[in-house]
This record gives structure tokens, sequence and C-alpha cells, in this order.
């Protein structure tokens, strides 16, 4: 499943190439993989391959899974190495954090882009995944630019928030993620 990151949170089109999006099916995990122009913003001082707090602070491209009852995963990876894997039970009620996962990045100086490989443990997804929604966010202070798969109505928000559940859309991950690895989890038996 391929994704390109057209427009904003907003829905105003990006002025560059746009950051693409890859999901594929692994043994025991799902691959995200990431192709996206790198805008050179400061880096996180946290160690490669290593969770981040608050890495949607820098340049980051993130992946929102949505499943049943609000229960969501959240994945974020940056260009230098670091990633933030969050599991979320309502909007913005994060239950878990700084979960491990592999990841590789990379960057082309000459090019200007970076990729990122991550693997997702399939008992990372809630049960019944059945939106999704893709975000980049890149540059700083208030040259901070948010851009979204799946993006806001133009004019109707003030503020961009990738946390508004009602812009994700139908996603069939059926092929790529097996359920009953995934929705057995003990990470999200207590929820």
């Amino acid at each position: 499943m391929e994704f390109r990151i057209l427009t904003q949170w907003d829905s105003v089109a990006i002025d560059h190439e746009p950051v693409q999006v890859k999901l594929t099916k692994l043994d025991n995990y799902v691959g995200f993989e990431v192709d996206a122009p790198f805008f050179d913003d400061p880096k996180p001082d946290g160690e490669v391959g290593k969770p981040f707090p608050n890495l949607w602070d820098y340049e980051v491209v993130e992946a929102f899974f949505l499943g049943a009852d609000d229960k969501y995963l959240e994945i974020e990876l940056n260009p230098h190495g670091q990633h933030l894997v969050l599991l979320l039970n309502g909007r913005r009620n994060m239950i878990k954090d700084e979960l491990s996962l592999e990841y590789e990045s990379k960057i082309d100086w000459d090019k200007k882009r970076w990729t990122g490989s991550a693997k997702i443990p399939q008992s990372y997804f809630p049960f019944s995944v059945g939106k999704f929604n893709a975000y980049a966010i890149h540059g700083t202070d208030t040259n901070r630019i948010y851009e979204a798969l799946y993006p806001a109505e133009n004019g109707k928000h003030q503020q961009p928030d990738f946390h508004r559940l009602e812009y994700f859309k139908p996603i069939d991950i059926s092929n790529i993620v097996d359920t009953k690895v995934a929705w057995s989890s003990h990470l999200w038996k207590d929820v």
C-alpha cells in the first residue's frame, strides 16, 4: 500500500515533492517505509535507533492506525534515526509510549531526501484497525509546516491537530496484518 502526502493539514497544496509512505507485509511485522524531502531541520539530541519523547517537535513523518472504540497506534519516524511509538485509548489519551521499534534511516545530502524503514510488530495494532492517516512535519518556529494525507476541511479549524479522528479514512490492512497475532496482543488486553 502506497500513499503520497499532497496537502498541508488544512487542505492547502504543498509546494515541494511529496512525502511517500509505504506499508508492506513482513513476517510478524508491518513494514513502514518513508521516502521524503529532507529539510535539514535541527535534529533531536537522542540516541539513534531509540525512542525519543516529543519527536513531533522535529522533522518527522507519522502514521496513525485507528481501531475499534477509538483505540489507535501512532508511529513517528525522523531522518536522524529516532522514532516514537504511542498507543492511545481515545483521542489524545496515551496509554503506552516509547515502545521499541526496529528502525533505520538514511539521508541523501546531495538529493536532499531521506528514507526510513521500520518494522512495526503486529502486536502493536489495536483490534479491528479500519482507518488510517499519515502526516509530515518540518520547519521551525513560525515557518513550521504540518502536512496531512487526509487533511481537515479548509477554514474549519484554526490550528493543526493530528488527533482529529474524524478525518481518518478507511483502510483495509487485512492483507498485511495477521489479525490473530495483532488482535490478541497483551499490549491492548487491559485497555
